[in-house]
């Protein structure tokens, strides 16, 4: 299997790595963390500018038709530099939602202002059943005449509070349960009825639970067909799954060289800690860790694109399950290692701690995709 990258795959990554280590540096991350949003318009623009924003999109609305590889190259950057910009819940996830499922008009009208830097969007599924699981649907969309009247509420909505619009999953049919019966809704996040309740999330994000109280919508923001939207959901999850393993890997190899550096420097009993053997013997389960989880993601950012919907199932539980326990080993020992100081608000490596535990249970925990798999390969 050639695993190597095309000459263009390696200019992308190599703009965004330089886009981290010139303008992107821990310090103005920290600083976009403390404004209302939470990450710079400014960047968002620029992100369209360079082509950032439709690197996968259909090359017909602006984009460069790229896959999950090019996904995969700009998200491990994205990871380390903990890049709040809603790029996976906006792009990658809405994105990828409207190109699968809409319709060509709706195609039209949607993706050129979201490539273009002009349109966030995001996507509104989650509810608060006990565990992660993108069928329940209890939110109901109930048709009236030519429009769809919303009730319901939704959960964890990541970058919610800065949308433009939503993408909401909602019953018109079936059972709370039942994958048939689930379609797929574009609601204007200031619409009559749209209540969000904001807040902070442990990444340096926003997040918000959003209850809808009437919520009209008329048949034209219908995405694609009534009732079959479960298997276009299920298909930007997994893409954007993927896309998260790659963004831990990102996060871990940060982590991973930060930690290797303080080594290399901090002393104790008059030689760097580095000199000694248990530490030694840590940063090689660490360094095996990360390149393990590389690999997983470069299997997973192939087995994607898959025609079977088994083959992709198990590929993305798979990842996500692996990804997860090398990303709490990873996480765990820079914290241990640098002792008391790697919490510290003023050291990255506790907020990379933070990113990757919440990393282990988004789009499903570790455990979840553990069992998933194992259920999927009886």
């Amino acid at each position: 299997m050639d695993l190597s990258f095309s000459e263009e795959q390696l200019l992308i990554k190599e703009s965004v790595e330089k886009f981290i280590e010139k303008d992107y540096d821990f310090e103005t991350r920290n600083k976009l963390s403390e404004t209302e949003e939470r990450f710079s318009r400014e960047n968002w623009k620029q992100f369209a500018e360079l082509g950032w924003l439709g690197v996968t999109l259909p090359e017909e609305f602006g984009g460069f038709s790229g896959g999950p590889t090019e996904t995969m190259l700009m998200m491990e950057a994205f990871g380390a530099g903990m890049l709040l910009e809603p790029y996976t819940s906006s792009v990658v996830m809405s994105g990828n939602l409207i190109n699968i499922g809409a319709s060509s008009a709706q195609k039209k009208a949607l993706l050129p202002p979201l490539i273009e830097g002009d349109l966030l969007l995001v996507t509104a599924f989650a509810e608060t059943q006990p565990q992660y699981n993108p069928v329940s649907v209890s939110v109901q969309a109930q048709k009236q005449g030519d429009n769809y009247v919303i009730n319901g509420e939704k959960v964890v909505i990541l970058d919610a509070p800065s949308a433009d619009k939503l993408i909401v999953s909602a019953r018109t049919s079936g059972k709370t349960t039942d994958p048939s019966g689930i379609s797929l809704f574009l609601v204007d996040a200031n619409a009559a009825g749209v209540e969000l309740t904001s807040y902070n999330t442990m990444d340096g994000g926003r997040a918000a639970n959003i209850n809808f109280n009437n919520v009209s919508v008329s048949a034209s923001d219908l995405l694609g067909t009534e009732g079959e939207g479960h298997d276009v959901l299920s298909r930007a999850i997994e893409l954007t799954t993927a896309a998260l393993c790659a963004h831990a890997v990102g996060m871990m190899r940060s982590a991973y060289e930060a930690t290797l550096e303080y080594i290399k420097t901090r002393e104790q009993f008059g030689v760097p800690i580095g000199k000694f053997q248990v530490l030694q013997h840590r940063m090689v389960d660490m360094y095996m860790n990360l390149e393990q989880a590389r690999s997983m993601v470069y299997m997973v950012s192939i087995d994607v694109t898959s025609d079977d919907a088994l083959t992709r199932q198990k590929a993305v539980s798979g990842a996500k399950a692996y990804v997860g326990k090398c990303a709490r080993l990873v996480a765990q020992g820079s914290v241990q290692i640098h002792g008391g100081v790697g919490m510290t608000e003023e050291l990255d490596v506790g907020h990379y701690f933070r990113n990757l535990t919440l990393f282990c249970n988004t789009l499903g925990s570790t455990d979840f995709h553990l069992k998933r798999y194992a259920e999927l390969t009886k």
